[in-house]
Formats: C-alpha cells, sequence, structure tokens
C-alpha cells in the first residue's frame, strides 16, 4: 500500500510480503552456502596445483592461474552475497527490512522484488555508486 510523505511515496510491505521476501532471502542464502561448499570442496579434490604440474609451457600456465584467480573470485563473490542475504534477514527480525540504510525512506516493493537484499532505495543507491565511482583512483 502506498502513501505519500512529504511528497515522496512511502510503502509499506504487508506481512505475507515480508515473508515471501523472508522466504526468498533464506532460499538464497542456502544456495550460496551449498555453492561455497561445494566451490572449496571441489578446489580441495582437483588444487589447480596438480593441473599446474602437468602444463607444459608458459601460456598454459597462465591459464590454470587464471581460471585459479577467476575461481577465488567467484567464490568471493557469493561470500559478499550471502553476507548482504543474511544482513537482509537480520533487518526483518529487526523490523528494519525495506527502510534505506542512508535516508530512512521505505524502499519500492519494485526494487525488493528485483534485488530482495537491498539496504539504500534507488536514489541512495545510485547516489553511493557515484561517489563510490568518484572515489575509484584513475590511471
Amino acid at each position: 500500500m502506498a502513501r505519500t510523505f512529504g511528497g515522496v511515496f512511502m510503502y509499506s510491505l504487508s506481512q505475507s510480503e515480508i515473508q515471501s521476501f523472508k522466504k526468498q532471502l533464506r532460499d538464497r542464502a542456502l544456495e550460496l552456502r551449498r555453492a561455497i561448499h561445494g566451490a572449496l570442496i571441489d578446489s580441495d579434490n582437483k588444487t589447480y596445483s596438480e593441473v599446474a604440474g602437468r602444463v607444459l609451457d608458459i601460456g598454459e600456465q597462465s591459464v590454470v592461474d587464471l581460471l585459479a584467480d577467476f575461481r577465488i573470485f567467484e567464490i568471493e563473490k557469493e561470500v559478499s552475497e550471502l553476507s548482504e542475504v543474511e544482513a537482509a534477514l537480520a533487518r526483518i527480525d529487526a523490523g528494519t527490512y525495506a527502510r534505506c540504510a542512508d535516508c530512512g525512506a521505505d524502499i519500492s516493493v519494485e526494487r525488493l522484488r528485483a534485488y530482495p537484499s537491498a539496504n539504500r532505495c534507488t536514489d541512495c543507491q545510485a547516489r553511493h555508486e557515484r561517489m563510490a565511482k568518484d572515489m575509484t583512483p584513475s590511471l
């Protein structure tokens, strides 16, 4: 249900919507935990150093190194997403889910449907990304 606050539309989630997002977040957390666990088990079973030991030239070694780096990056990305999902679940438990961490306004249902672990409204997220981009050193 939408309401206005200072000319801005505010959204309040129903209990059934909150429960739906909670289930979606829990399912995603489980999926991420399984993926991370599987990747770590796989890396133990088939280490890249074993593959590298069979590499014949420097070009092939570079590919092996790239694959190892890429897999580490994938795991780090999954761990980061898991952290965001768990933070969203904690916000549900605390009663602050769907509230922007920066401005305190409600996060739209449309944004939450697209990104259930969102902790900023669209405007604040855009501002956050611009600031992060501005802080990135250029060459």
